[in-house]
């Protein structure tokens, strides 16, 4: 729009002529806005408020009257306020460059003011100590001028030729140099020991390599042996267990010959043992009976032989009464008692005869038990009698 003017964002419009609203202020600031200015009848002009930087290299002499070159670097700028933006721009609006040169110069003087009134030592293990007062220093004049500084940086310090610093770094450099020679010897140590540790585990890795490898092959070897000798050990296992079953089948033809021989020979034989020891114990009991029915056959045949003897036995001892002197004292009854006695006696004598003839049987013991019989009692009798006279027959 004709007329309507707005700064940049780090700009300051100032507005100049006319006289109503300034206060005193040669113009009218304006930031951050735009402002219709009437033409012809207001002039505008812009300052910037951008950062700007000033580099100073100075020579300044320490207190201890070494000279030290010093470079240092401001960053600067126009402050925001009003009033510093009027202060500024009635100094530097037309030729803004000049705030670099005149904020070098002003720092390089308070610069060399506290530069001698130290000593090499605190400038150089200091150097933000520096920085500060040279800050404290110069920010009232900074002020005066509507600049404010952001920053001082010491980039530099330098003795020249004289070798100061040097020379006071000398130990430090030495105890660097020896703390550097320490943590090289230590660097070495450490790569020697990682050599050597290297070392011991590359051979400790190639042993177990060829432990392996031997392993390997022996596995191999093992393998080979194995798969040659699986066949003939099949073979053998078949034969062994062709073996095997032939062993079983001859022994249980074995156990059926066995059988079969038990069941035909042994069997049989026992069978027909049997049936002789029976057909013996058969013969001998027909024998044994045989020998006793001759025996009881013998027997009737003797006692059928003294039973026919018997009338005559009788006879004979009845002959032998004949010429005894016998008294009869019952009558009857008497002889017929007589008659009793003879007939008893004659029976008696069967049975002596019979005894002794079956105690010469074999199974006796050969000899006679001498028995008294009735033969004998009456043969003693009538021998009595032919002494004593007449007896009674009892």
């Amino acid at each position: 729009m004709f007329g309507y003017r707005v700064p940049a964002p780090d700009e300051a419009m100032l507005i100049s002529g006319g006289r109503r609203g300034l206060g005193g202020a040669p113009f009218r600031v304006v930031t951050g806005h735009g402002k219709f200015v009437v033409p012809f009848f207001r002039k505008t002009r812009f300052l910037s408020l951008a950062m700007c930087e000033s580099e100073v290299t100075e020579t300044c002499v320490t207190k201890q009257g070494i000279a030290l070159h010093v470079r240092a670097v401001i960053a600067f700028k126009v402050g925001n306020d009003a009033e510093s933006i009027i202060n500024a721009g009635q100094r530097f609006l037309s030729d803004q460059d000049q705030m670099s040169v005149l904020t070098g110069r002003i720092f390089a003087g308070h610069l060399r003011a506290i530069i001698g009134s130290m000593t090499v030592e605190e400038i150089v293990t200091e150097r933000q100590k520096l920085a500060a007062e040279v800050l404290d220093t110069s920010k009232t004049e900074m002020a005066k001028i509507g600049l404010i500084v952001d920053s001082l940086q010491i980039q530099s310090i330098d003795d020249g030729d004289t070798g100061y610093i040097d020379a006071m770094s000398a130990p430090h450099k030495a105890a660097i140099q020896r703390q550097a020679q320490i943590a090289q010897a230590q660097a070495t140590q450490a790569a020697v020991e990682a050599e050597q540790e290297a070392a011991r585990r590359q051979a400790e890795f190639a042993r177990q390599t060829a432990v392996v490898k031997a392993e390997y092959s022996a596995e191999v070897d093992r393998a080979q042996a194995q798969a040659a000798q699986a066949g003939p050990l099949a073979q053998a296992h078949a034969q062994q267990e062709v073996l095997d079953a032939q062993t079983e089948l001859a022994q249980r033809q074995a156990l059926l010959r066995q059988k079969q021989l038990v069941s035909e020979v042994v069997k049989p034989a026992e069978a027909e043992a049997e049936r002789v020891r029976i057909l013996a114990a058969a013969e001998a009991q027909r024998m044994k009976i045989q020998a006793e029915a001759a025996a009881s056959y013998d027997r009737v045949a003797l006692d059928r032989m003294l039973i026919d003897q018997l009338p005559q036995i009788v006879k004979e001892a009845a002959g032998g009464l004949a010429g005894a002197n016998v008294n009869v004292l019952n009558g009857a009854d008497g002889l017929g008692e007589i008659a009793a006695g003879l007939v008893s006696q004659g029976l008696t004598i069967l049975d002596s005869v019979r005894q002794n003839l079956g105690g010469q049987e074999p199974g006796g013991n050969g000899s006679e038990q001498p028995r008294d019989n009735g033969l004998l009692q009456l043969s003693a009798r009538r021998e009595k009698k032919s002494d004593d006279g007449p007896v009674d027959v009892d």
